[in-house]
């Protein structure tokens, strides 16, 4: 997913929303979703029937699904049935819970069927685009699927998924999944049917119903791509959303098979500037003519590798994914257009990782954040998180770097994943002992703040490292004139280095060190 200033100024606003913790059922393990959705254009009202299958891991007498419920403002979801095939299964419903009265053994496979109804408070956004018609999409992450799906809404519980829609005839609808039918019903109105079978987070499940324009500007590697944008942006957005096989193609090389059977690329409404919803990405309206389209482009698609297919075991752990994303776009930008792009992205997010610091000082995993999750979308899981995987790079190299993020990929693939198993992926790969690099970068806050100033003795400098916790890190220099890069280990809260009488230095030249401070 990618932020934009938008996201940022409504971030407060979600504080309200209910937005809490969702805790991971160890209980249980849901195995696939029948989402079927009735949608209208009098009212913003839903009516909904989702199936549930799920496989319990212990005895259990009680299914706890998350559901927001009605609220004094109208909104909220009312479950009005639950079965079993033709039995009723007794059940409770709160603001926040569906609980289900059942009896099931351990290794038992059972499926329910929830009747519901109700205006979703978030989740699914009922509005109108920016040329003023009505639409319907799906807006998840991190914990929302709950406002508008009985479901359990954590990123540890990966499920396929149907979706139906049953919306007025004149929608066109795209959703995770290849279409398998449409059907013309009575009353104007049509079904539309999408089949899923990739396990899937909750998160990244998309609904979208619009008046769209489509169009199929190619395959990558066997994968169709297709571009759904607002009919009055037809001939820019089809243009701009056509660059998505390039950069599908480009991933497929350097990171493995591609997990979904299509690439739908939507334009939409949503609150970030994109959402990486598998096989249907998401684009907020306005990124039809934005100049930075490319990189955002990639920054989702990178998503469905590292996100999506492999996905976090849980949100601490998110730079998984977006920091993952962030890399990924800066390497796409860099077999592009240079090196030099790389630098340049690479200093950007630098200097945002540096006034984030000051700002809030946590590590990139931050394990003390209870609830309130889109905080977590901020320069340490994105730009620190990028910053850290260009370190590691450097430090392993190029080709076990690259094999290690491909194997990491393979092995967890359709799974989740958390920093330790990313960790133990690159050791294997490249043979070293990288628990140190680990623990300073990712569970330590803080980056380096180096003071360089000339030595009490000819021929010196000094480096001191200003920061609270010291690290180790190579460091490169380069001295005036040379072009040969010279590099030294700092360990230390003071280093010596010798240069030669007058000579100025040019400290980190090729960009490959996460610091801040007075040079």
């Amino acid at each position: 997913m990618n932020i934009y200033k938008k996201l940022l100024a409504v971030l407060p606003l979600l504080a309200g929303t209910g937005v809490t913790a969702i805790a991971q059922d160890i209980k249980t393990d849901v195995q696939h979703y029948d989402i079927l959705l009735t949608l209208n254009d009098r009212t913003d009202n839903i009516q909904g029937v989702t199936g549930i299958t799920v496989r319990f891991k212990e005895n259990t007498q009680e299914l706890r699904l998350d559901l927001i419920g009605r609220s004094t403002k109208d909104t909220g979801m009312a479950v009005s049935a639950v079965t079993e095939g033709k039995v009723r299964i007794p059940f409770k419903q709160d603001k926040k819970y569906l609980k289900l009265q059942i009896r099931a053994k351990k290794g038992e496979t059972h499926t329910y069927q929830v009747v519901y109804s109700g205006i979703p408070q978030n989740g699914l956004i009922i509005s109108h685009n920016m040329f003023g018609k009505r639409t319907f999409f799906t807006d998840n992450w991190p914990d929302r699927a709950h406002y508008w799906l009985p479901c359990i809404d954590h990123p540890s519980d990966k499920a396929a998924v149907d979706i139906t829609v049953t919306a007025p005839d004149h929608y066109s609808v795209v959703a995770n999944g290849l279409k398998t039918a449409e059907v013309q019903l009575p009353g104007k109105l049509k079904r539309t049917h999408y089949k899923e079978t990739v396990v899937l987070p909750t998160k990244v499940f998309a609904v979208g119903v619009a008046d769209f324009a489509i169009d199929h500007p190619g395959d990558a590697d066997g994968i169709p791509v297709y571009s759904y944008v607002f009919p009055e942006n037809k001939e820019r957005g089809f243009k701009d959303y056509a660059i998505a096989v390039e950069v599908l193609h480009f991933f497929i090389n350097r990171l493995g098979p591609f997990a979904y059977q299509k690439l739908a690329n939507v334009q939409s409404r949503t609150m970030f500037g994109g959402m990486e919803n598998a096989g249907a990405i998401f684009y907020e309206e306005e990124s039809v003519g934005l100049k930075t389209l490319e990189s955002l482009v990639a920054h989702e698609i990178a998503h469905q590798w590292f996100g999506d297919a492999v996905t976090e075991t849980s949100w601490e752990h998110v730079w998984l994914s977006e920091g993952f994303a962030t890399y990924m776009t800066n390497v796409y930008m860099e077999q592009k257009y240079g090196v030099d792009t790389l630098h340049a992205g690479l200093r950007a997010d630098r200097k945002r990782v540096l006034a984030f610091a000051q700002r809030r000082y946590t590590p990139v995993v931050d394990t003390s954040r209870q609830g309130g999750y889109m905080q977590l979308l901020n320069a340490n899981s994105y730009q620190k998180g990028g910053w850290v995987l260009h370190m590691l790079r450097r430090q392993v190299g190029d080709s076990l770097f690259w094999k290690g993020i491909r194997a990491y990929f393979a092995d967890y693939n359709g799974r989740n994943a958390n920093t330790d198993d990313f960790r133990k992926e690159m050791e294997k790969a490249s043979g070293q002992d990288l628990h140190a690099f680990f623990q300073q970068w990712l569970y330590t806050p803080g980056v380096p703040m180096l003071y360089v100033r000339k030595g009490t003795t000819p021929n010196t400098l000094i480096v001191e490292q200003q920061q609270e916790h010291l690290f180790s890190f190579p460091l490169e220099y380069r001295t005036e004139g040379s072009n040969d890069l010279q590099r030294v280990i700092i360990k230390d809260r003071v280093t010596t280095l010798d240069v030669a009488d007058g000579q100025q230095i040019q400290i980190d030249p090729e960009t490959n060190l996460l610091f801040g401070g007075a040079l």
